[in-house]
């Protein structure tokens, strides 16, 4: 891939804005880790600050932002440039994410009122037994992550004080365990 275009841009320096802005742009993934871990916060925020909904949507919001500033990335002068493009996307995606949500509500509605033609309701049942197992079996750090989070509903805020994390390492490590659980699932009902 594109990999290593801007070789000044490392995880273990912090560089400038132009450095880091044009390296994204390039697709260096060091400098979307890097944008990622510095402004994951601020983007929560601004997304909670804007919109006033919970934790779940919230995340949503910023992932839908990252995917943008991925997409979209172009050089900036200065951390001022930077951080209004970046409240900019937000606003968009919360936005976006808004009328998507309104508009799956009034599908729903629709659906509804149409009579169903669905069973599975076994199937169902065979996959949480397969999930209750699987979060039951081994006592690996991503599996009380899922726990900590979907079984105890705790915050990313939460979780992170009680493992000395912040919320967005919280939340890679958390897509990463989901990601897992989801292959192996897929991999089990062959879907």
């Amino acid at each position: 891939g594109r990999r290593g275009v801007a070789p000044n841009v490392s995880p273990d320096t912090e560089p400038s804005v132009p450095e880091l802005t044009r390296a994204i742009a390039a697709g260096n993934r060091e400098a979307f880790t890097l944008f990622y871990r510095s402004r994951f916060d601020y983007m929560y925020g601004e997304v909670k600050r804007v919109t006033g909904r919970d934790e779940s949507f919230c995340l949503d919001v910023v992932q839908d932002a990252m995917l943008r500033v991925i997409r979209s990335m172009r050089p900036k002068g200065t951390e001022e440039h930077l951080r209004a493009w970046v409240r900019v996307v937000v606003q968009t995606s919360a936005y976006d994410r808004l009328r998507k949500e309104s508009r799956q509500r009034r599908w729903e509605e629709t659906a509804s009122t149409e009579p169903s033609t669905c069973g599975g309701g076994d199937d169902i049942h065979e996959k949480m037994a397969w999930l209750q197992r699987e979060l039951g079996r081994s006592d690996d750090p991503e599996t009380r992550l899922l726990i900590m989070r979907y079984r105890l509903g705790w915050t990313l805020r939460r979780i992170g004080e009680a493992l000395g994390m912040r919320p967005g390492a919280v939340d890679g490590r958390l897509g990463r365990a989901v990601t897992g659980l989801r292959q192996r699932a897929e991999e089990t009902f062959h879907e």
